[in-house]
């Protein structure tokens, strides 16, 4: 299947499926939607569920793309940033396939995750552990442990990502980016060993007095 021709598919269905959900998502209807017929259809996916699982597929590739860019940074915390920075761009970017990424197993007509899906799963889970693993080691965030630091961030980026792509924040992209990075800065500090607080909080302190004063902050994080 041409690769133009696939991912027309999988963005219909993908549309389809969070329109109608899972019940009310079907082959023939798929079908219709493309302008082709459901025999057609089927010469290339042998059900709905495969479908559904070629769009979460296609949604972790593209996610875990965004994700490692932050393999460019050169130190601990450029690399965790970008990766916070990642996630925001894909959420806001691909707001259909955030949505099916973290829809739950039975939303998707799945008793439990398929081996594919909880692979790739595993290996976001992995990423994020090792960007806060780092960051312990080098003294940025307090030690502890890395895979439940990475839970509670994660759970603090999803929830607000959330609201913003349900339309339940009063707030324009721009806005909600600002919020973003504040609200980040916040959890940072919590989690973050005592001189590197510090810092965090002075320069949060430093960017509402320039958005006070109308002008964009200058100081920036050390990334080291």
């Amino acid at each position: 299947m041409a690769y133009e021709q696939r991912d027309k598919i999988l963005a219909c269905a993908c549309e389809l499926y969070l329109q109608d959900g899972h019940e009310g998502f079907s082959m023939r209807k798929l079908a219709r939607n493309l302008g082709v017929t459901a025999p057609a259809l089927y010469r290339h996916f042998a059900s709905k569920e495969e479908v559904l699982l070629d769009v979460v597929s296609e949604a972790y590739q593209r996610f875990t793309q965004y994700l490692y860019r932050a393999l460019e940074g050169r130190t601990p915390l450029a690399r965790f940033q970008l990766a916070a920075e990642g996630y925001l761009d894909f959420a806001l970017e691909s707001p259909r396939l955030y949505n099916v990424l973290f829809a739950a197993p039975d939303h998707m007509g799945w008793a439990e995750l398929p081996d594919t899906i909880e692979t790739h799963a595993c290996a976001v889970g992995q990423f994020w552990n090792d960007r806060v693993r780092e960051c312990m080691d080098t003294g940025i965030l307090r030690k502890g442990d890395p895979h439940a630091a990475a839970m509670t961030m994660w759970a603090h980026a999803h929830g607000l990502v959330s609201l913003y792509v349900r339309g339940m924040l009063q707030t324009d992209q721009a806005g909600f980016r600002a919020l973003y990075r504040s609200s980040g800065r916040r959890m940072l500090a919590g989690l973050a060993t005592p001189e590197f607080a510090a810092e965090v909080l002075e320069r949060a302190r430093d960017e509402e007095a320039d958005a006070q004063n109308g002008a964009p902050g200058e100081r920036a994080l050390r990334l080291t």
